[in-house]
Order: C-alpha cells, then sequence, then structure tokens
C-alpha cells in the first residue's frame, strides 16, 4: 500500500485539469471579436443599407467563418496548449485527426441535412458540418495531445526513418480517431431521436415546456446538439416560435424571450464573477477576456466566450446556469412576456423587436435581468471560491513552486532560527550548517 502514490494520483488530476484549461483559453479568445464581426454583417445592421451592404458580406463571412470552424480551432488549441512541449507538428496532427473524426461520424450521422432547416435565417442556423459541434474538438484535441506525448519521439527502422517521430503522430491519430469516429457515429442517431422527442414535448405547455426547453438548450451545447432541439421548436412545430413570432402572434416567443434577461444581463454578471475570483497576477488578462465576452454577450447575444471559458473546467457552474436558464424561460412565460430575435437575445435585437406587434411587456425584461445579474455574480463567486473551482485565472503554473520565503501552504517560510536542514539544490548532501548541528 503506497501512500505517496495514492496522494500523487488527486494532484495529477487536477494539474491534467488545469492544463486543459489552459488550453481551452486559446480558441475562447477568438470568439469574442469573431462574434462582433458577425454581428454587424447581419441584415438588420449594415445589411440593411445599399451602401454597407457589401461590407456587410465581408463582416459577416469573417465572422462566420470562424464560427463555423470553432470544432477545429477548439481542436487545434487544445492539442497544442494540452500536449507538454507541445509545437506546430502538434497542430498539424490536430487537424489531421479532426479531419478524420468528423468525416467518419458524419457517414453515420449526416445532420447538416435537417428537416425544416432555414440557412437564411441567420448564422445561429447555419448548417452544421460537423456532428457533435465543439465536442468533437475537444474530443481531438485532447486525443492528439496524448498520442503526440505518446510517440513523438519513436524510432522506427531505417528503412522507414522518415516517418518516424513527430511524422508518426499524424498517423497513429488518424487512425485511433478513425475508430473513435465509428463509435461515436453509432451513438449519434439514438441521440439525435431522443432530442427529437423532447423538442416536441416542449411545445406542449409554454410554462413547462420552455423551462424544459431552457435547461436542455444550456445542455446540449457543450457536445454541440442543442440545434437539434432549437431548429423543430424555432420553424417547424406549430409552424415555429421565430415564424410565429415576425408573422404578429401574440402568443409567439415562449422559446425565445427568457433567454434576453441570461444573455443581457445574468452571463456578462457571471464573466465579471470569473474575472473577479481571479488571481491578481492573472486578473489584467482574464479581465480583457470576460469584459468582451460580457459586452458581445450583451449587445448580440453570443455567449460562446463566457460560456465556454467554465462549461468544461468548471462544470458545476454550468450545470446551475442551465437550471437557472430553464427558470428564466418558465418565469416570463408565466409572466405572459413576449418577445423574439432573428439572431440572439442581445440588446440590438431586443432594441428592434421589443417595438414588434407580437411583442409585449419586453420592458420587463430589464429589471428581471438585473436581478439575474445579481444572482449570478453573487452565485457564482460563491461557488468558484468555496469549492475553488479552476475557471480563467485560477491555474496554478506549471512550474509555479513555493518561493520568496513561503511555503505551499501560504505560510512563512525559508531562513528561520533552527532551519539548519535545507539542503543545496539539486544536492542530496547536507549543508555545512547541517553537518556542525
Amino acid at each position: 500500500m503506497s501512500t505517496t502514490a495514492d496522494t500523487k494520483r488527486p494532484q495529477r488530476g487536477l494539474a491534467g485539469l488545469q492544463r486543459f484549461g489552459r488550453s481551452l483559453m486559446l480558441p475562447i479568445a477568438a470568439l469574442p471579436a469573431a462574434g462582433l464581426l458577425l454581428r454587424l454583417g447581419q441584415d438588420d445592421m449594415l445589411g440593411r443599407w445599399d451602401a454597407t451592404a457589401d461590407i456587410a458580406k465581408v463582416l459577416a463571412a469573417a465572422g462566420g467563418g470562424l464560427f463555423d470552424w470553432l470544432p477545429l480551432l477548439f481542436a487545434v488549441g487544445i492539442a497544442v496548449g494540452f500536449a507538454r512541449k507541445g509545437d506546430g507538428s502538434t497542430g498539424v496532427a490536430a487537424v489531421v485527426g479532426f479531419i478524420v473524426f468528423s468525416k467518419v461520424v458524419q457517414v453515420f450521422a449526416p445532420i447538416e441535412e435537417i428537416e425544416g432547416f432555414e440557412p437564411t435565417a441567420g448564422w445561429y442556423l447555419a448548417p452544421i458540418k460537423w456532428p457533435y459541434s465543439v465536442l468533437s474538438g475537444v474530443v481531438v484535441g485532447l486525443v492528439t495531445a496524448v498520442v503526440w506525448q505518446r510517440f513523438y519521439r519513436v524510432k522506427l527502422p531505417p528503412y522507414l526513418a522518415f516517418f518516424g517521430g513527430r511524422r508518426f503522430v499524424p498517423i497513429v491519430n488518424s487512425v485511433a480517431l478513425l475508430l473513435l469516429g465509428v463509435v461515436f457515429g453509432l451513438v449519434f442517431p439514438v441521440i439525435d431521436a431522443g432530442i427529437h422527442n423532447l423538442g416536441e414535448l416542449a411545445t406542449s405547455d409554454a410554462v413547462i415546456g420552455g423551462g424544459v426547453y431552457g435547461v436542455l438548450n444550456r445542455l446540449l451545447i457543450p457536445i454541440g446538439l442543442h440545434q437539434l432541439l432549437n431548429v423543430p421548436v424555432w420553424f417547424v412545430f406549430d409552424g415555429g416560435d421565430i415564424n410565429n413570432f415576425f408573422a404578429g402572434d401574440p402568443d409567439a416567443g415562449a422559446f425565445m424571450t427568457g433567454f434576453f434577461p441570461i444573455f443581457m444581463f445574468a452571463l456578462p454578471a457571471a464573466a465579471l464573477a470569473i474575472w473577479q475570483t481571479a488571481r491578481p497576477s492573472q486578473k489584467k488578462v482574464v479581465g480583457g477576456i470576460m469584459i468582451t465576452g460580457a459586452l458581445t454577450a450583451f449587445l448580440t447575444g453570443i455567449t460562446e466566450p463566457i460560456e465556454f471559458s467554465f462549461m468544461y473546467v468548471a462544470w458545476p457552474l454550468y450545470l446551475i446556469h442551465a437550471l437557472l436558464t430553464g427558470i428564466s424561460l418558465a418565469l416570463v412565460n408565466a409572466l405572459d412576456i413576449h418577445l423574439g430575435f432573428t439572431f440572439s437575445a442581445g440588446g440590438i435585437d431586443f432594441l428592434l423587436n421589443a417595438g414588434a406587434d407580437a411583442a409585449s411587456k419586453a420592458w420587463l425584461l430589464i429589471p428581471i435581468g438585473l436581478v439575474y445579474a445579481a444572482i449570478y455574480y453573487l452565485l457564482f463567486r460563491w461557488v468558484i471560491t468555496k469549492w475553488n473551482l479552476r475557471t480563467p485565472g485560477r491555474e496554478a503554473d506549471d512550474d509555479e513552486s513555493p518561493a520568496n520565503g513561503d511555503n505551499a501552504d501560504g505560510t512563512g517560510g525559508g531562513a528561520e532560527a533552527g532551519d539548519a536542514t535545507r539542503d543545496v539544490p539539486g544536492s542530496t548532501e547536507p549543508t555545512e550548517q547541517t553537518k556542525k548541528g
């Protein structure tokens, strides 16, 4: 029985989680700019005027392209960031693995051909090119990092030496992810059918159905399957919630209204809590990302920059977020508040659609949102500190060690009186002072 080995296992697991959290920051940092570019390029923004129509297309193409390829960004970012001593060859292996994995999964689940899909309705409804969306990038990135660390120094016989070392990693990675793609592809149709049935159930009652839908909508984002629930609810069942809202139906908006308090107020408050709980040395970096993400969420309703920052590394927060989102949708439906969006539940859509024929009591979303902001900030801050969750800026550096005379527990250390047993760095021999003692 080895107590030392048992102690090291949790430490290694925590270190791995911290590395994973840091590796997520690279793709996350690209999202705010992508969201703003994409929103400005929509038909109800710069696209509404002939003079700026071409500029809008360019901006929409730039921002939309990043979102279209978001799974690949996560695959490369995680692979390079998670692998110890990862380099450019790690990124190449991730690209190879992602292409193999995504194409194999689509053999079983070509979900870009969803019935009732409206690809012209905005980027949220663009064809889904990769099953499991960002989850596929996370899986590929982690597998690539593990494969790279295991095989990047492999030596082959002289006649195969060209394919050894770093060149061997993409070969092994493609085989591993081919097999994994088969597994994910076989499971996907079952998940697809279950989500479709849940979508039909959600439309039967506005309060209960809206609440259930809100929870499931958030819970499905980490695995990239939320669109399978959104499309039937927004465009198919009973004519589609978005279609009905802009057709003037006063009962429409049951599956859109409750997102406004979350996207405009609650998640920006969560971003503030994440920033405020970061370590002092990391607050400047984390603050830049979180403030930009908060502004993006408030204005455009694009929440991925904030949600991806904690959905994997601090999953208890994400479960709380999903539950509170469901409560928001149930609450606004119970209060008979109606509002819709063409893009997402951000401030721009709020201003554009609050005066629509089907909108009613939209002003109530502002006080509800402010209450939600207070709840999110206080709850997120308490949970992060109470459970010591590794949100951005709270990860320990790989090379972090006690310094400046401090022990690992934060108490004073160093050359105190009687501390005559300190060894010389890099040596197992005691010092002269120890010998004399």
